[in-house]
């Protein structure tokens, strides 16, 4: 609404709303501690369980993305946040607690700096120069630890801390540390890319294993085939070893029983060629993404061949990764060079009536098969969320090869840096660097209080160890006091803290921006010819709630 010689002039919509402001700056800053406030008791060892339940579904978990992912979350801001530690999650694979926590607290600590009048713009310029510096102060702290198998050990079983399977974390880190090594040559984007995770419930924990090859929750196509192949030649066929279907519009008219018998033999000759055209590349096991015929899958029985119909598309390209095979379209075409190999190819009972196919053996794979035994679903669940955060850590240190010391130190040192630079700035961006700081140490602060311990204590006591030139001492969750978490084996990827801290201040300085919500009057859909107004009306649209 806007005012010309006193009178009114509206310009939006009756029954729209409109925050302008510090309003709406507040609004938009409670919605987002929310969130925050969520996931903090879940951060670290001892941190807190949720549930979140989903009908008649129950997911018990500490873990930030997974919470956070399953949340119905409806206001704006708050989806903004959530789309945030997204990007956390697909770009680092952890530390999303981490920064969900930071950007609550920046939030909170510019609402302080709001109420002195600082403005948004300064809040956020001085917000972007403690982030910078804060990434130069962890660089400079990172230890260089390339190849060192004991250190990715260590680091996948910090990741897995807290996790409630605590019972097979050394199982798991090794498994995590192998199967990372085995692919780290790959450059993915997403590590489900070429690590494959096969759950299978029942069995001991300490029966879990690594494949190097792929597991197929599929069948061979008849009992008739070979149930195992040992020096296996593989074939991998996008098409189809059956006859494709006619046109809904296409007609074939047979008017003599010998006519009938001769396009069958024509049908059946089709199918005969492309057989002996696998047979003649030399493969004995195929996996067809598509069907295989009856006339088809007794030839290859016959034959001695292995074959596989309908696998999934992405185990087809894991296949291709793990055997060297190439993905082939024609049949007709293919050579032995277009095939791949494995030791076995083998169908296993799983369980009471479950079989699957275990391809293993594959010499140089950059694809390999994780299988986890477990009690329980949802045992399994968690072991496999567990699992993927030490793995993605994993293959980050060794392209990295950098890692700070966990418990909190490195936001300690960061902290006491960003405390001294704030003291050589002039204007007012010296406030939100040093709210900057102490929304930075809000980590160690949440370890602490999850732990049981006195929160201020502890604090005092790790910034008098950073200020004694101790900058490798975080909390030690046990005691409550500082320790060296290098000799503790508690480290982390320098890239979780880095990109934590960057996704922290883009999610506070997005939402700091916004200063206008208008939020728009819901509107009802026009009734049909011949309908009353009241029988229909459009779904409701998702608003902000305030």
């Amino acid at each position: 609404m806007a005012g010309l010689s006193g009178v009114p002039i509206i310009i939006l919509k009756e029954g729209s709303k409109r925050d302008t402001g510090k309003d709406a700056q507040r609004r938009n800053i409670l919605a987002a501690k929310a969130v925050a406030e969520a996931v903090r008791t879940t951060l670290g060892p001892k941190g807190m369980d949720k549930m979140l339940i989903a009908g008649e579904e129950a997911t018990i978990t500490n873990d930030g993305a997974t919470i956070l992912r399953e949340m119905d979350i409806e206001h704006p801001v708050a989806k903004m946040i959530v789309e945030v530690a997204k990007a956390q999650d697909d770009e680092i694979g952890d530390g999303t607690t981490t920064a969900v926590i930071i950007a609550g607290k920046l939030l909170e600590k510019a609402e302080a700096l709001l109420d002195m009048d600082v403005h948004p713009t300064v809040i956020v310029q001085g917000y972007k120069q403690a982030a910078a510096r804060a990434q130069k102060v962890l660089s400079e702290m990172a230890i260089d630890v390339s190849g060192d198998e004991r250190v990715l050990l260590k680091i996948a079983q910090t990741a897995m801390r807290g996790k409630g399977i605590e019972i097979a974390m050394d199982t798991l880190a090794k498994i995590s540390v192998d199967a990372a090594r085995a692919v780290a040559g790959f450059e993915g984007k997403d590590i489900e890319e070429n690590i494959k995770i096969v759950l299978i419930p029942g069995g001991r924990i300490e029966d879990s294993v690594i494949n190097y090859g792929i597991v197929i929750e599929k069948e061979r196509t008849t009992l008739e085939m070979p149930k195992s192949v040992a020096n296996a030649k593989i074939m991998l066929l996008e098409g189809t070893l059956e006859l494709k279907k006619l046109d809904t519009d296409a007609k074939i008219t047979i008017t003599e029983a010998k006519n009938l018998a001769s396009f069958k033999e024509g049908e059946e000759l089709v199918i005969r060629s492309q057989v002996d055209a696998i047979v003649a590349a030399g493969a004995n096991v195929v996996f067809c993404e598509k069907g295989i015929g009856v006339f088809a899958q007794n030839y290859l029985a016959r034959l001695g061949i292995l074959a596989v119909r309908r696998v999934k598309r992405e185990d087809l390209k894991m296949l291709a990764l793990a055997t060297g095979a190439r993905l082939v379209g024609d049949v007709m075409v293919v050579t032995s060079k277009d095939l791949g190999s494995a030791a076995l190819v083998e169908e296993r009972k799983i369980g009471k009536d479950k079989h699957m196919i275990f391809v293993e053996g594959c010499e140089k794979a950059k694809a390999v098969s994780i299988i986890l035994h477990g009690v329980s679903e949802q045992f399994l669940e968690e072991m496999e969320r567990a699992l993927d955060d030490a793995l993605n850590v994993v293959m980050d240190v060794i392209r990295s090869g950098k890692i700070v010391p966990g418990g909190g130190a490195p936001e300690i040192v960061v902290a006491e840096n960003l405390r001294q630079y704030a003291s050589t700035l002039e204007g007012r961006e010296q406030l939100a660097v040093r709210a900057f700081a102490d929304a930075v140490e809000s980590i160690p602060l949440t370890l602490a209080e999850n732990s049981g311990f006195d929160p201020v204590d502890s604090l005092a006591a790790l910034r008098a160890k950073s200020g004694q030139g101790m900058k490798n001492f975080g909390l030690n969750l046990i005691t409550g006091e500082p320790a060296d978490m290098l000799a503790l084996g508690v480290v982390e990827p320098l890239k979780v803290k880095t990109q934590a801290i960057k996704s922290a201040t883009e999610a506070a300085t997005m939402v700091l921006r916004v200063d206008d919500v208008i939020a728009a009057k819901r509107e009802e859909m026009a009734p049909k010819p011949g309908q009353s107004p009241h029988d229909y009306t459009r779904p409701p649209m998702q608003m902000p709630h305030y």
